[in-house]
């Protein structure tokens, strides 16, 4: 298993562009065709256009990083879940059952690297803010490369504060020994500094582009995320209208939910946001990730068995929805694309089928297996179903159905013996409705745990595996950032 250096987050406050832009100029995503710029001094750089395009590429690039999308992200947005549990071998990486049981403490190296990450991820944003405004150079470019920098920030943003409530709010590059060292925001601003993001942003960014900026921020991404962080704080209205918009600009479901995760359909009809990864043969800076490495089957070689799907997720799915199998790969059965999913004594009895890459696909001893496999983050079905929760809630049953159903029709597929027409118009009834068809629909997508605490069920839900109340409903501060901060920095209650 490889092991990663952890980075202080006042160092990496301190860093400028040094060893983050590190991409493949073999790439085909060609917005991320970076040449390596690992020992160009920051004051030799934010110089030119062709910079600020390069550090909007580095933003990019750090969100497949290992805290973005490794261990550290899977533990504190998944593991916490009743749809996930470790897996892999019961003494591989045991220190991630405390995510499962909620027995983690301020010492984990899970969620420090988690947490600095995402201030990796603001730095890099920060950054561009703070240095491109003065670059002479195209100024409609110039705003969209400001836009995309502004949702990074409000996304790594909204990742903090649903996982540990009020943090640091670092809005600037820091320039002198004092704005290191930074207190916690309440929750409530950073939730505002996320929403003023995300406005700038959307109106800003376009619809769409052409096939060499494919995978960028478009306006649909901005105002999805914008919705999202409205259901977090229960702004109804604003869910409602955000997401009436996106519905609007042209997303539609992908025929087939199985398909629709598959590498050969990246970037669909389906797809809001998804981070871009790509196979690079040799070439030891490619752009790939580690995502589907860790979650692949163990029989696999360079796969590691992590991150797999539950008891309570296998019931949870009415009789016959093909989404049960499209989610989770069962130890014994064949892949509709003929790869047969076996175990060792000791290995899970089954995997997240959403993470999953046939075995013949490309590979190389510098490209971690799978790691082209791109990770999918906003999907129009769950801009649908915040569309059916916000109706619900506002009192708009008819609505509310109609989009619940076009969740429930795609996956039925035709078969009308299966997944009756939730037709139910009491608001209490429709919202267990909706949040049941949130749980299979966005299983293993590194949701439901925080879902369920913002729903208020987490006590009943949860609580048998050892939650509690007034603790539990985010993680603990990291202990070294509290020592580093000088007590500055505040730990959660009950931690």
């Amino acid at each position: 298993m490889r092991i990663y250096k952890n980075i202080n987050l006042r160092k990496v406050c301190a860093v400028f562009i040094t060893g983050t832009i590190l991409f493949s100029t073999s790439c085909k995503k060609s917005f991320l065709n970076v040449d390596p710029q690992g020992k160009q001094p920051a004051v030799t750089f934010w110089k030119t256009q062709q910079d600020a395009i390069d550090g909007v590429s580095s933003i990019y690039g750090n969100l497949r990083s290992w805290s973005n999308v490794g261990f550290n992200s899977l533990a504190v947005e998944s593991l916490g879940g009743d749809d996930a549990e470790k897996g892999s071998s019961s003494n591989d990486a045991s220190y991630l059952n405390a995510f499962n049981d909620f027995t983690v403490t301020s010492t984990d190296g899970q969620v420090s690297g988690f947490w600095e990450g995402q201030y990796q991820n603001v730095n890099l944003c920060n950054q561009v803010l703070d240095n491109v405004p003065a670059i002479n150079m195209d100024q409609n470019l110039k705003a969209r490369l400001l836009a995309e920098a502004k949702f990074v920030r409000a996304f790594s943003y909204f990742r903090l504060v649903r996982a540990f409530g009020a943090v640091p709010l670092r809005l600037n590059v820091p320039k002198t020994p004092a704005e290191f060292n930074l207190p916690r925001t309440p929750k409530e601003q950073v939730w505002a500094a996320i929403e003023k993001d995300l406005d700038d942003a959307a109106a800003v960014l376009p619809a769409s582009y052409a096939a060499k900026d494919l995978g960028r921020v478009t306006k649909g991404a901005a105002l999805s995320l914008r919705a999202k962080v409205a259901m977090y704080q229960k702004k109804w209205s604003e869910v409602l209208t955000l997401t009436n918009t996106v519905m609007t600009l042209g997303y539609s479901l992908f025929p087939n939910f199985d398909d629709l995760f598959r590498i050969n359909n990246e970037n669909n009809s389906e797809s809001i946001f998804e981070l871009q990864c790509e196979y690079n043969p040799g070439i030891k800076d490619a752009s790939n990730s580690q995502y589907a490495q860790i979650q692949g089957i163990r029989t696999q070689a360079g796969y590691w068995g992590f991150n797999v799907p539950t008891q309570e997720l296998v019931d949870a799915f009415e009789a016959g929805d093909p989404r049960k199998e499209a989610t989770i790969l069962f130890v014994g059965t064949t892949t509709p694309q003929g790869d047969p999913i076996t175990a060792n004594p000791g290995d899970p009895s089954r995997y997240n089928h959403k993470a999953y890459v046939p075995f013949n696909t490309p590979y190389d001893n510098v490209n971690p297996r799978g790691g082209q496999q791109n990770v999918r983050i906003l999907r129009y079905s769950e801009v649908l179903l915040m569309n059916a929760e916000a109706a619900n809630e506002l009192g708009n049953s008819t609505q509310a159905i109609s989009s619940l159903e076009l969740v429930r029709a795609r996956a039925r597929q035709g078969n009308v013996n299966i997944l009756p027409k939730i037709v139910s118009t009491d608001q209490a009834v429709l919202r267990n409705a909706i949040y049941k068809e949130r749980f299979v629909e966005l299983a293993m997508e590194s949701d439901r745990y925080f879902d369920v605490i913002r729903q208020g069920r987490a006590a009943t839900v949860f609580g048998p595996r050892g939650w509690k109340a007034n603790k539990n409903e985010v993680w603990p501060i990291p202990n070294n950032e509290i020592e580093l901060s000088a007590n500055m920095l505040t730990q959660n209650q009950g931690y």
